[in-house]
């Protein structure tokens, strides 16, 4: 047997291995109401094939993109100011540091009120959550910057516009790559919770996103087999999102391995 094979089977052994006990365990049982993997697989092929299920996914994304975008747009120039000026971060820091500890879900309930359950909501709270990580990242990576780089643009008579596109942003880069990916993993997860918590449909009627699906297979019809499947699915797509992050961040900065 080959190498390749050995770690092949290694892979596979441990997660075959609890397939087959919990298939074992959720027979034994007697309940057919318990999830057992035979009828997720079921359950995710009728998802599927209804189309529900990608849908909703393609949902969810959509206001997870959009308040990323919206994270990105404020968190990266407010970070880099805050980094670059010390009268900036003497102000604003309080401020970024009092409300960071507030979890997303607890603005919740203004969101609701001021924005009402549709996707409006859902994209601020996504906002809200994404907002943190990148411009604390952003702030570290400007202070990370070697100082003698930044003696030399002063030496070279550059102003404070050219020092921050040559020198302050590229040199903050690897950080901000990191926050980007640590702000998508906490935007997806913000917007599965925001979806659950307020049934938020998009607008004209359509689907309410994965969140909203798993609520109702809760509330309604207590269909566990499907919300395994939307927690299933909830893993993978987060899963993917950071690889292609990744790999965006190879094809950008390949000096970096993240």
């Amino acid at each position: 047997m080959s190498s390749l094979q050995i770690r092949l089977l290694r892979g596979v052994s441990l997660p075959l291995t609890l397939l087959v006990v919990w298939q074992a365990w959720g027979t034994a049982t007697g309940n057919p109401r318990t999830p057992v993997p035979t009828r997720v697989v079921t359950a995710a092929a009728d998802l599927i094939g209804s189309g529900d299920l990608p849908l909703a996914i393609l949902v969810s994304l959509g206001r997870v993109f959009a308040g990323f975008v919206i994270a990105a747009a404020l968190a990266i120039p407010l970070g880099l100011a805050m980094g670059s000026f010390r009268s900036v971060e003497r102000n604003v820091d309080p401020l970024v540091e009092s409300f960071r500890p507030i979890a997303a879900i607890a603005i919740l309930p203004l969101a609701i009120l001021w924005l009402g359950t549709g996707t409006a909501s859902a994209m601020v709270i996504v906002a809200y959550a994404a907002f943190f990580p990148l411009v604390i990242n952003t702030v570290a990576g400007v202070k990370r910057i070697n100082p003698t780089l930044l003696r030399a643009a002063a030496t070279m008579g550059l102003d404070r516009f050219r020092t921050l596109q040559t020198v302050v942003i590229p040199g903050a880069m690897p950080s901000i790559a990191v926050g980007l990916r640590i702000a998508m993993g906490v935007a997806w997860t913000a917007i599965v919770a925001a979806e659950l918590a307020v049934g938020a449909k998009a607008g004209g009627g359509g689907s309410g996103g994965v969140g909203q699906m798993m609520f109702v297979f809760y509330a309604y019809s207590i269909e566990l087999n499907r919300i395994v499947v939307c927690m299933i699915a909830v893993g993978l797509v987060a899963l993917l999102l950071d690889r292609l992050l990744r790999l965006g961040m190879r094809l950008m900065m390949p000096w970096m391995t993240p």
